[in-house]
């Protein structure tokens, strides 16, 4: 999911325009290049196994966790895993019942269709899945009137892959059609610094470990912040050194891009310093921290919000929001 333009920032897990050419450079090709997720990847790997034994398709497939982990980059691996094509869309993008009936109908058997923000396809858009997953179909009216008839187009065999940051917002009837669900956990240190490890061979940078570990503590524990990060940092070494990574300059790049040493940037400590220097560190509602700082609702509570909660930082309580002992003590401030 893309950000409105005013709120692109370099930590931000959201997608963004410049990580489309770097996604396709360093998108690892197989299960085994795949870092982290390791339960998923072991429970994929049988799955995929037993269709092929069965000789018959996935089954449909339900990921879901928060942006930037590798949802999408999962699912083109399953297409080259189990050896077929994939068709890659969004449920935005599939605004009425013939956008789907002309995906649908153009898959040939055991394609993947990976439809990221599935929560957000149209009701009637989503109506039409259930007897395509279910008996590989699909009923569409034709006519309007008493001459409105319904006619039923049979499809090959296909497997649906949808993907979301928001599970909850998912239709119950959709949601149960899904054969496997897998939840995308957050990485750790280590399964960030190998990441960027591997995406600086693809690059061909050359970066010490103790300078990967530095940007992966930064990098919101996401693989797609870690490789942006690793991107700058790496023009910071060819404007400013030799070209090569080492760990004063890759301070030196944080700080001059304001990210730090908790992936925290100057949008995320404003929320903070907000709450504790006005509100004497809460409870404050969501409408108020907005007002305050010239952010809407929504981007405070879908993108800066929940990486706080994750640190500890903040606390959503019934009576509004409030900034813990933990983020007085990061910030240097007497609590």
């Amino acid at each position: 999911m893309k950000q409105p333009s005013s709120h692109k920032r370099i930590i931000d897990p959201l997608d963004q325009d410049e990580d489309k050419k770097l996604d396709t450079t360093l998108r690892p090709k197989t299960l085994t290049e795949f870092i982290g997720q390791e339960k998923i990847k072991n429970q994929l790997d049988i799955l995929i196994k037993s269709a092929k034994l069965r000789n018959e398709s996935l089954e449909h497939i339900l990921l879901y966790g928060p942006p930037g982990l590798g949802k999408t980059t999962l699912a083109y691996i399953l297409a080259q895993e189990f050896g077929v094509n994939i068709k890659i869309t969004s449920g935005p993008s599939i605004e009425k019942a013939g956008d789907l009936a002309a995906i649908l109908t153009n898959l040939e058997e055991n394609d993947i269709l990976f439809i990221d923000e599935i929560h957000r396809l149209p009701k009637i858009v989503e109506e039409i899945l259930y007897p395509a997953m279910e008996d590989s179909a699909i009923d569409l009216i034709v006519g309007k009137g008493p001459s409105a008839r319904i006619l039923r187009l049979d499809l090959n065999r296909f497997t649906l892959i949808g993907a979301t940051t928001k599970i909850s917002l998912l239709g119950g009837p959709l949601r149960d059609r899904f054969g496997a669900t897998y939840h995308f956990d957050f990485y750790q240190t280590q399964e960030l610094q190998n990441i960027i490890n591997r995406s600086s061979k693809i690059l061909n940078i050359t970066i010490d470990n103790i300078s990967a570990e530095e940007i992966a503590k930064r990098s919101r524990r996401t693989p797609r912040v870690a490789n942006r990060l690793l991107k700058r940092v790496r023009d910071h070494a060819v404007v400013k050194s030799d070209g090569k990574i080492h760990l004063d300059l890759t301070k030196d790049a944080l700080k001059v891009l304001e990210v730090d040493e908790h992936g925290l940037d100057t949008t995320d400590r404003l929320i903070l310093e907000t709450i504790i220097n006005k509100f004497k560190g809460g409870p404050v509602g969501l409408h108020t921290i907005a007002a305050c700082t010239a952010e809407e609702v929504a981007t405070i509570e879908d993108i800066y919000e929940p990486f706080l909660m994750q640190m500890g930082f903040l606390h959503r309580t019934p009576k509004g929001r409030v900034v813990t002992e933990l983020a007085y003590k990061h910030l240097n401030i007497p609590f």
